[in-house]
């Protein structure tokens, strides 16, 4: 089967966020110094920004997820169902320690990111988005790949990269 690759993010919005609302869970992969991988299960939210995808993961700032983020923060969030439909998420991850976000992804978590992803986050963090324990993880996407189970068929979304004039 062919793949499709798409460069408007609108071509495949409703299939990843049909695939992401029934996934629900991601697998987060990022790598340490030595470029080894390490995988751990969350829940990221996502939301559209001017026309782009962007997540957001509510996250304890562990030691070992702030270590590999600063050294490489290249990650994959990978989803999986067992009718096989798959999203694998490359993005760029960073700490988003302003106030301004933390307050923004726990509202996307608490009214869903899409619509049925999310939970209420006071349930791990009981100071709310102060809770000096709550920390936010900004995701930026620069390639998204969709995997219907049923045939395989795959579509990539790659934005066109901006050129600098």
């Amino acid at each position: 089967m062919p793949t499709t690759k798409v460069s408007d993010f609108s071509d495949l919005q409703d299939t990843f966020f049909s695939y992401v609302r029934d996934i629900k869970y991601a697998t987060m992969i990022t790598v340490d110094r030595r470029n080894r991988p390490r995988a751990r299960v969350l829940l990221p939210v996502w939301e559209i920004v001017e026309g782009r995808p962007v997540g957001w993961l509510a996250a304890y700032k562990t030691p070992v997820k702030t270590a590999h983020l600063a050294d490489n923060p290249h990650t994959t969030y990978s989803y999986w169902n067992p009718r096989q439909n798959t999203v694998h998420v490359d993005a760029l991850s960073a700490w988003a320690d302003d106030e301004a976000s933390r307050r923004h992804a726990w509202d996307l978590y608490t009214r869903g990111g899409p619509p049925g992803v999310g939970y209420d986050p006071v349930h791990y963090w009981s100071g709310g988005p102060e809770d000096p324990e709550y920390h936010v993880i900004r995701i930026d996407p620069w390639r998204i790949q969709l995997v219907r189970g049923s045939d395989l068929r795959s579509t990539i979304w790659q934005p066109t990269p901006v050129t600098a004039n």
